[in-house]
């Protein structure tokens, strides 16, 4: 088909996401040109920016790929529902903004298991601090002068008070701050807010991106593949409605899609596992077996239990205080819809075997039950436990050469069993803690798991039919230096010149905790190795495991 026109610049980033804002912004305050493509549109929806209104707009199909991973028998059967964000900041504007980092180990790990030692903790926490502005102040463990605005939890509600007291009556411990000195035990959340607004990628880096001039930003753009020649990517081939465009690369193309999508566009590309592509009738570009293997996710549970005590958020149920909270935020950027409800966590051990920790709690003030797009809230509160380092690995798939076909994810969910048996713990470990007597003035009937699930037999059964997905899938375009692996430790795709992949796909294992800012910080410092300049000179302070 004959093209209706082409664009060119320095550096073609495919993804208007968390990673492809924040290449957009350093490379263009570098004085490079910069064309960005997105799938999705402008995130004009107010709900976008109301950190409570989450709630509404992550399945909305306005703003969301909203795929289904493939049905799984590790979980009953169940197709896992897959929201992705399909709007600029991607997932981080449709996300929950929880502010996590990860663990120091998991960097150590990436170094040690797959030869990247540039990967160590060290060389990564400079990142973490120049990305963001924390209203915790500068630290050694924090930044206050970095794009990002991460702002610790701030609600007033005896059931935050009650999980404090009982992470201490436990044994599972407190920490001040989870990405600091001591990253174990029940703590207040960071999440990434400004000012009592969202601050997605999209505010925090394609805002001033977009400003200089020099950055082209194009939305509705579905990508057909990436053009290369003579072993080189040279551009991008994407549509807008029917006009078939190019976008040519002076330098470098850059895919920063996520996890799904950018295994997607390498496949249709002709880059990935040669059977595969054949299946399918796609020309061969480059046999790549590891492109779309490797696919991780956090699993998680969740314990509800009434609430005896008016103290839960279920009055936002009325539809008159719902209304006044949002007049609120409007009039001082305050109030319960500044928060994202997800203002306490923790993370602990769900044994003895774990080097750090390996289960991940949310807690909220609330139980909200979702009945498809509609959620009740009850007067009781809950918290989920994710499994933080999984053992089951999944892939992704084309499904057919068509661009606008979704690929298929498949997850193989709790295939192995340990995964079964961590989920298990979590759900005994939260019973633990809401056993204590911190809770005692507050604890009514259990909900989930129901009452009558007392052995391991229920326990497990309850885990395969309810666990869900905390929306942190990974691992799909891996770095490393194995035949499996699809970059290297600077993100550039092994067998194809002047071509990276940069987003949450890189990593080799999915983090201990959430994947926006790994992300961002993976994404700073591709910056780096693209422009050519020194990392930052690395830094690690002693934390509690060393001392």
């Amino acid at each position: 088909m004959a093209l209706d026109k082409f664009l060119e610049a320095d550096y073609v980033i495919v993804g208007a996401g968390s990673a492809g804002c924040v290449l957009a912004n350093r490379l263009g305050e570098a004085g490079y040109s910069i064309v960005l493509l997105e799938a999705g549109g402008m995130d004009r929806s107010l709900l976008v920016h109301v950190p409570a209104g989450v709630y509404s707009v992550y399945k909305d199909p306005r703003l969301n790929w909203n795929y289904l991973a493939a049905a799984d028998p590790g979980i009953g059967g169940r197709e896992m529902e897959l929201p992705r964000g399909r709007v600029v900041g991607g997932s981080s504007s449709i996300n929950a903004m929880v502010y996590m980092r990860g663990h120091p180990m998991d960097y150590d790990r990436w170094a040690a298991r797959y030869d990247l030692p540039g990967w160590r903790f060290e060389h990564c926490l400079p990142y973490f601090r120049a990305g963001e502005t924390s209203d915790r102040g500068a630290s050694e463990w924090r930044g206050d002068s970095g794009p990002l605005g991460v702002t610790r939890g701030h609600l007033d509600n005896p059931l935050f008070d009650a999980l404090w007291e009982a992470g201490a009556q436990s044994g599972q411990g407190q920490s001040e701050d989870l990405n600091g000195y001591r990253p174990e035990g029940i703590a207040r959340l960071d999440r990434t807010t400004r000012h009592g607004r969202r601050c997605s990628a999209a505010v925090a880096h394609l805002r001033p991106a977009l400003a200089r001039g020099n950055v082209q930003l194009v939305t509705g753009a579905l990508v057909h593949r990436i053009l290369v020649d003579s072993g080189a990517a040279t551009g991008v081939r994407f549509a807008i409605g029917d006009a078939i465009t190019e976008a040519r690369a002076g330098r470098e193309v850059i895919l920063s899609a996520g996890a799904i999508n950018s295994p997607q566009v390498l496949q249709l590309s002709g880059i990935g596992p040669e059977a595969e592509l054949e299946r399918l009738g796609i020309d061969i570009t480059y046999h790549l077996p590891g492109v779309g293997s490797n696919l991780q996710d956090h699993l998680n549970v969740h314990y509800a239990q009434t609430c005896t005590r008016k103290v839960t958020l279920d009055y936002l149920q009325n539809p008159v205080r719902r209304i006044g909270a949002g007049l609120r935020w409007l009039a001082t950027r305050g109030g319960v819809a500044a928060s994202n409800i997800w203002e306490m966590g923790g993370l602990v051990h769900g044994g003895s075997d774990f080097p750090h920790p390996n289960l991940q709690y949310h807690f909220g003030a609330v139980w909200p039950e979702y009945r498809g797009r509609d959620i009740r809230l009850h007067q009781a509160w809950t918290m989920s436990a994710d499994q933080l380092r999984p053992f089951s690995r999944g892939h992704v798939r084309l499904t057919s050469a068509n661009p606008a076909d979704p690929p298929v994810a498949r997850f193989n969910y709790l295939s192995d069993r340990r995964d079964v048996i961590e989920l298990m713990d979590g759900v005994r470990r939260m019973e633990e803690i809401f056993a204590q007597k911190a809770f005692d003035p507050f604890r009514g009937e259990r909900i989930l798991p129901a009452p009558g699930i007392r052995d391991d037999e229920e326990l497990e059964a309850f885990v395969r039919e309810t666990a869900n997905t905390d929306y942190h899938p990974c691992g799909t375009c891996r770095m490393g230096h194995d035949p499996m692996a699809v970059v290297d430790g600077e993100m550039r795709l092994h067998g194809i010149e002047r071509l990276r992949v940069v987003d949450a796909s890189v990593m080799p294992d999915v983090v201990s905790g959430n994947l926006n800012a790994p992300t961002q910080m993976i994404a700073a410092r591709a910056a780096d190795f693209i422009l050519g300049r020194p990392q930052l000179p690395p830094f690690r302070p002693a934390f509690h495991f060393e001392t």
